[in-house]
């Protein structure tokens, strides 16, 4: 096999176990990647103030994805370089078509430094905490909208996504990473895939030297993209139905596991 120039991973159900952690394996493999000039480029749903710890256990720098390719962060400098947000009356008018086609739905809006939500939005994320805040309304502030999200107790996240993409037809991107009744909202065009594109681009890179990995609906672009995309053990059944190449699961580190047939001779 030739060697990859590029490492795209998610994090999530991917690099990390199911506590959230980088094992010493995973790092190890990651690092085996770097020493051989690889570039190491998560690839996440997660904002950029949730990465940074897990960059450095990762013992990773340079540029990540995150917030599904709305944002190119700078780990090293925790500078964010590029951001493509959802116009706000975009927003409004997709929270709009999304009551009327899931009724009872609540919003929360990802601003990119912290995360506004409403009353009736239950799903949060324990390390976000100190960066959330309630608002009657999400529509009340000013604050870019980096992802739009939109949560349920009713539905699960398949059947919202079925329903929310009809309604929508094209306004903005649609997916989700979690379980449970969660879409994630991003302006028409930003994707995960779109931006490692771009990327790639930039450094000269052919997406047939990039090795990808990714568990859930929102890496399946991204998999697809790359020249050997992996889907985990532990991914969607739409991801693994999908993608050609899989490896073992999060907790069995399936990440280093084809990386350690790349980068040991």
């Amino acid at each position: 096999m030739s060697l990859p120039r590029l490492i795209a991973t998610d994090l999530d159900g991917t690099l990390l176990d199911d506590e959230g952690s980088v094992s010493p394996r995973t790092r190890r493999a990651l690092l085996l990647a770097r020493e051989a000039g690889a570039d190491v480029v998560f690839v996440t749903a997660r904002p950029p103030r949730s990465v940074w710890e897990l960059a450095k256990a990762a013992g990773v720098g340079g540029t990540a994805i995150c917030s599904n390719g709305a944002i190119v962060h700078d780990l090293d400098t925790r500078e964010t370089l590029r951001v493509r947000a959802l116009e706000l009356e975009a927003a409004r008018g997709v929270a709009q078509t999304l009551s009327e086609a899931l009724p009872g739905i609540a919003f929360a809006i990802e601003t990119g430094s912290g995360v506004l939500f409403e009353p009736g939005y239950a799903k949060h994320v324990v390390q976000d905490a100190p960066y959330r805040t309630q608002v009657e309304s999400v529509w009340t502030r000013a604050e870019p909208v980096v992802k739009l999200l939109a949560w349920s107790a009713e539905h699960h996240a398949d059947e919202m996504f079925t329903a929310a993409t009809a309604a929508v037809d094209g306004q903005a991107e649609i997916t989700y990473s979690g379980a449970g009744g969660l879409l994630e909202i991003s302006a028409a065009g930003v994707t995960k895939a779109g931006a490692l594109a771009e990327l790639c681009a930039e450094r000269g890179i052919d997406p047939r030297d990039v090795v990808a990995f990714g568990d859930m609906p929102n890496d399946l672009a991204v998999l697809t993209y790359a020249g050997a995309g992996y889907a985990m053990a532990n991914s969607h059944h739409t991801v693994l139905a999908a993608v050609e190449r899989h490896t073992l699961s999060n907790v069995e580190d399936g990440v280093a596991v084809v990386l350690e047939r790349y980068f040991t001779s």
